[in-house]
């Protein structure tokens, strides 16, 4: 299969991520991709996981361990700038999700196929010519590593690349479910983190300066810093809409701010399932990597409900609350498809404009 999955890898490439690096920026209104190939070494499976519980009847999910390790040429030009700069491998491995739906009576049985990664992916680029690319203008704030995390982030849930298989199928729903839920995250505080700041050449250690990241899929949330202390207290709220359950976890890393690299204080995986059976979660958890340290977290799992029958009680609670979060608590959420416009004005480019 792998020569035809090139071939559609491809017109992802021109199709889709092509004009959309266009309409990203007015510097690079003339990029383009002058050769694809992503190479001959196919994409390696190494472990599939099929779900059988807590999912739709007509649908099936798989999550593939996957590796990629290729040799590529991808050749792109920003023609404004005569900017030329490409790949020459690609390194991915990480937890892809692929879902079959809906199941249908007739062949191929298959009504379409949804793709994309439940987490971050580990991506690994091999680029030439990257230092003409970054002094493009709108581009020169970048860096290599900022790219990566924008090419990740395409890739992860809710981002899904979705391939219909019957004509009758409803693409849009598809690529753009309804969120199974939400999820309430208190970062209430920590207790004994490990002192990473060091004085007198590493004879002395201080304290730390310590905030979290706070990922679920590609929604991020960073902390604010507490300067000095072991034992900090942030009391911030963040929600996140939840698109897949089984297989979502919330990830949490702790981190201390410093002037060059900040350091590693511990990490945190919480399957988001265990989240939605109890609907509460209270608790303080061990931090992972580290020697020690504790998390205390308050985790709320809310259901989208389809009436307004109970706005007022929840408007009611959250006023309540509503000095734990910047920007305030959600009591509904609003989901809007934009379908399509008509009798758009004509945009001409002038001759004057190409020769300057």
């Amino acid at each position: 299969m792998w020569p035809f999955i090139c071939q559609f890898i491809e017109k992802l490439f021109r199709e889709t991520i092509e004009p959309a690096v266009r309409g990203a920026n007015n510097h690079l209104s003339t990029f383009s991709f002058t050769k694809i190939d992503i190479g001959h070494q196919p994409l390696r499976i190494n472990g599939v996981k099929v779900y059988t519980e807590n999912v739709d009847k007509r649908q099936i999910i798989l999550d593939l361990q996957i590796s990629f390790v290729g040799n590529c040429e991808i050749d792109l030009e920003i023609k404004r700038y005569f900017c030329r700069a490409g790949v020459k491998s690609i390194q991915i491995h990480g937890t892809m999700r692929v879902i079959l739906e809906p199941l249908i009576g007739d062949m191929p049985l298959i009504g379409a196929l949804s793709l994309f990664f439940l987490r971050k992916p580990l991506l690994e680029i091999n680029w030439t010519g990257l230092t003409n690319l970054l002094d493009v203008p709108g581009l020169n704030g970048l860096s290599d590593t900022i790219i990566l995390d924008i090419i990740s982030n395409y890739l992860v849930l809710p981002n899904r690349i979705t391939v219909p298989l019957v004509s009758e199928v409803q693409i849009a729903q598809l690529r753009f479910p309804i969120p199974k839920g939400v999820l309430r995250i208190h970062f209430i505080e920590a207790q004994d983190l490990e002192g990473k700041d060091t004085y007198l050449k590493g004879l002395v250690k201080g304290k730390s300066d310590p905030y979290g990241i706070i990922r679920v899929g590609n929604q991020i949330f960073q902390s604010k810093v507490i300067k000095e202390n072991l034992n900090p207290k942030w009391n911030e709220v963040y929600e996140a809409l939840v698109y897949e359950h089984p297989g979502q976890e919330l990830e949490i890393e702790l981190f201390d701010e410093d002037p060059d690299k900040d350091d590693f204080l511990g990490s945190l995986m919480i399957d988001l399932i265990e989240v939605e059976k109890e609907r509460l979660l209270d608790e303080w958890f061990t931090l992972d990597e580290v020697s020690k340290g504790k998390l205390h977290l308050k985790l709320e799992w809310l259901t989208l409900m389809p009436t307004a029958d109970n706005l007022d009680k929840v408007l009611t609670s959250i006023r309540a609350d509503k000095d734990q979060a910047n920007d305030g608590l959600s009591s509904a959420l609003l989901i809007l498809y934009l379908d399509s416009a008509r009798n758009l004005p004509v945009s001409y480019i002038l001759m004057d404009t190409l020769l300057s």
